[in-house]
């Protein structure tokens, strides 16, 4: 009934296997691929036939988890997995980046790969394991792939290079690089990095593209048992209308692409585009008249490109190593913890940065199971950023993406949470984009937070690098404009300090790049990079000593674990009602930690001197300010310490023994009273006539005068009711000897 085929290979110390023909049948391909224990299935399905009208290749990759592929089920009411979660998007976007270029060009079929998570064993990661499963489907479909392609994680630990490190092992590493490509060369790079060199950098990448050759062999065995014919497929000649667009628009074409201004150089590449499509005369059918703007697109490059190549110049004017002209603004919200503007030729990011407490982190269900995220960093990126309208929603893939790509940059400088206890938000609002908003983010969000007085390790800066090659002639561009991505052949973000890089991620739109041209990129980008980080210290140069005016402030103390419990209380009802008297917030841990902020100091030490009063010891001889709580005959009860109660003795209310307790106190007065020590019963025994109760300090004894004190050795005689000591059995009070 089942026609499996099947390839195994040890690959890191651990078995993979890629298996077809058991699983999906029905999809145009089917992969099951299993790493150790984390399998997935990935497959594959085109459409038949373009759709009329459209204009670019359709290609949908979704990779989702499913909770029992880690013997859980889903938290929430519904108790289903809902929408994609943010590694879920992220890893999809990894995915499609190495494959959506080595479609056939002109290949415009909708194309649609799903890659399911069926089982996790904690220890393998299953992102590299889809990436692998869709390279895989993709080759036996017959679709115009141009694959396989392999991928692979890479670690650094202890200054050697570690192959598909196990999850806890992440913890250890200062490198997390994921790389994909083909046999020949590099296709993508998604990497976070601890401040490492450009040297180990591109070593990290080499050496997973070395050890990534063994997958791509095996799905080439798979492929020649299991491998579909290949589609037949038209691709529709894009020179067709090549010599009359440009005719009509290539003098326009070449004044745009010499024009400095953004907005300037779109106003003319539309108007050359309404005019080819008003003066050529096609047929009445959708698909020409994407042809004809394929062979406008066409002639754009060739013009930019050419231009670019032949002169050394770019768009702007710019030579191929300048960075555009930088502004670095902080403070720039009046009341934002930390804010700063920074602009880079025409793209502008308004960074801001929010300091919160622990009742902020964001909890993070995964398969690996639920942890806190502390830094959150997100990115905004509105249509009128480019002069244009447009939906506005829920953040999209590319905002996921973007965001997720700062968030690496600026992560391995934040202090540890205990030298700094907060909760960090940074969220960019991309105002101007032309190029590299993403690392605009970058540069705004390390702004941002030291204007907020995190004390970062070092500030960060990133940089976008480009490429132009045609055959073996290439140049690598630094901080490159829109139109140099959009007409390039390459996409080089590379982020860091001026000590290393902390992320680097690459996408490439032809078939690979060279190690030559990585070296080239990594080193034009470390000089650019310099060069940010010197613009950016005009403005700020590290961490403000002191907090903004708004931002809270966090005291950490240790409490014993017993007493967790009573400063919690029955219900959450104490630490409620001292928040609610306070106005503090409070974040109590399992290990006893305390946290405690507010933005007011008085409101933090409201809060901080009820939990001590709760689970600290009163000292003996220590002053306290106290309130009455309840009168007796013979003496006041006082709470001043916490919940603690103690009895001020009649005789120690004031000097002289007043006839009543009401002739000196009365209940909710405010008192100082000195702890004075315990009876044999452990009760509390105050006095309030040695303390001045004007100032608090203690009255000075008259030289001679014996000290009143009660103690725990010398219990003082038990006062009946009606006031007397109880002596001898006498119900009245004892007569007073001659």
């Amino acid at each position: 009934m089942f026609d499996i085929h099947r390839v195994e290979i040890e690959w890191g110390g651990r078995k993979l296997k890629l298996e077809t023909g058991h699983m999906a049948r029905q999809a145009d391909a089917a992969v099951y691929a299993q790493y150790g224990e984390t399998s997935v299935l990935a497959t594959v399905v085109g459409a038949k036939s373009v759709k009329p009208g459209i204009d670019f290749f359709p290609l949908t990759v979704n990779y989702q988890e499913r909770t029992y592929a880690a013997g859980k089920i889903p938290g929430g009411y519904f108790k289903r997995e809902g929408r994609p979660t943010e590694k879920e998007t992220l890893v999809s976007r990894l995915i499609d980046r190495p494959i959506r270029p080595l479609f056939v060009e002109g290949f415009k079929n909708e194309v649609q790969v799903v890659v399911t998570v069926l089982s996790h064993d904690l220890e393998n990661d299953p992102d590299v394991v889809g990436l692998v499963a869709a390279s895989a489907a993709l080759t036996l479909s017959g679709l115009p792939f141009l694959g396989p392609i392999g991928a692979a994680r890479v670690g650094y630990i202890s200054g050697q290079y570690v192959l598909n490190p196990l999850v806890d092992e992440m913890a250890e590493t200062n490198l997390d690089l994921v790389v994909a490509g083909t046999h020949d060369a590099v296709m993508m790079v998604e990497s976070e990095a601890k401040e490492l060199s450009e040297e180990i950098m591109l070593g990290a990448v080499m050496f997973g593209h070395k050890h990534f050759q063994p997958v791509i062999q095996a799905i080439i065995k798979l492929a020649e048992t299991a491998a579909k014919e290949p589609w037949d497929i038209k691709i529709a000649d894009k020179a067709k209308y090549a010599d009359q667009v440009k005719a009509i628009a290539g003098e326009t074409l070449t004044q745009a692409f010499s024009t400095k201004e953004k907005g300037k150089r779109n106003d003319l590449v539309s108007e050359a585009k309404k005019r080819v499509f008003s003066e050529i005369k096609i047929p009445e059918d959708a698909s020409e008249k994407v042809l004809l703007g394929d062979a406008f697109k066409a002639l754009e490059m060739d013009i930019m490109r050419g231009d670019v190549l032949k002169t050394k110049k770019r768009i702007d004017g710019r030579d191929l190593v300048t960075v555009r002209p930088i502004v670095s603004e902080v403070h720039v919200l009046p009341r934002a913890h930390g804010s700063a503007l920074f602009t880079r030729g025409e793209t502008q990011a308004l960074v801001v940065a929010t300091l919160g407490t622990g009742e902020d982190e964001q909890y993070v269900d995964s398969l690996e199971g639920t942890r806190k995220e502390r830094f959150l960093l997100h990115y905004n990126f509105p249509p009128f950023s480019v002069g244009e309208t447009g939906r506005m929603g829920s953040p999209g893939r590319r905002e996921i993406g973007h965001g997720k790509l700062a968030w690496r940059a600026v992560r391995p400088l934040l202090p540890k949470h205990e030298e700094f206890p907060y909760t960090l938000r940074v969220v960019s609002e991309i105002l101007e984009s032309n190029g590299s908003s993403s690392m605009a983010t970058v540069c705004g969000a390390s702004l941002s937070l030291m204007d907020a007085g995190v004390p970062l390790k070092a500030p960060v800066a990133g940089i976008a690098m480009g490429l132009i090659k045609e055959g073996s002639d290439y140049v690598v561009l630094s901080d490159i404009l829109g139109d140099e991505d959009h007409l390039g052949d390459m996409d080089f973000k590379v982020a860091g300090t001026a000590n290393g890089v902390t992320a680097l991620q690459m996408d490439i739109k032809i078939t690979g790049i060279t190690e030559e041209i990585m070296k080239v990129a990594l080193q034009q980008a470390n000089e650019g990079r310099l060069h940010i980080l010197n613009e950016m210290s005009k403005s700020i140069t590290g961490a403000r000593e002191e907090l903004g005016e708004f931002a809270p402030r966090i005291e950490t103390i240790k409490i014993p674990t017993d007493k967790i419990r009573e400063v919690i209380g029955s219900g959450g009802s104490v630490i409620r009602e001292i928040v609610a008297e306070s106005g503090a917030k409070i974040d109590i841990s399992d290990d006893g930690t305390v946290k405690i902020a507010s933005a007011n100091r008085e409101s933090i030490e409201k809060a901080l001197a009820r939990i001590k009063g709760i689970t600290s010891e009163p000292e003996i001889g220590q002053i306290y300010k106290g309130k009455v709580v309840k009168i007796m005959e013979f003496g006041a009860f006082v709470n001043f310490f916490g919940a603690k109660d103690g009895l001020v003795h009649i005789s120690q209310l004031t000097q002289g023994r007043p006839e009543t307790v009401g002739e000196v106190v009365k209940e909710g007065q405010e008192v100082f009273v000195k702890l004075l020590g315990f009876d044999d019963r452990g009760k509390v025994r105050l006095s309030m006539k040695i303390i001045d109760q004007a100032t608090g300090q203690e009255i000075p004894r008259a030289p001679g005068e014996p000290e009143e004190v009660f103690s725990a050795e010398r219990p003082p005689r038990r006062e009946r009711e009606g006031g007397g000591g109880g002596g001898r059995g006498r119900s009245g009070p004892r007569r007073e000897r001659d």
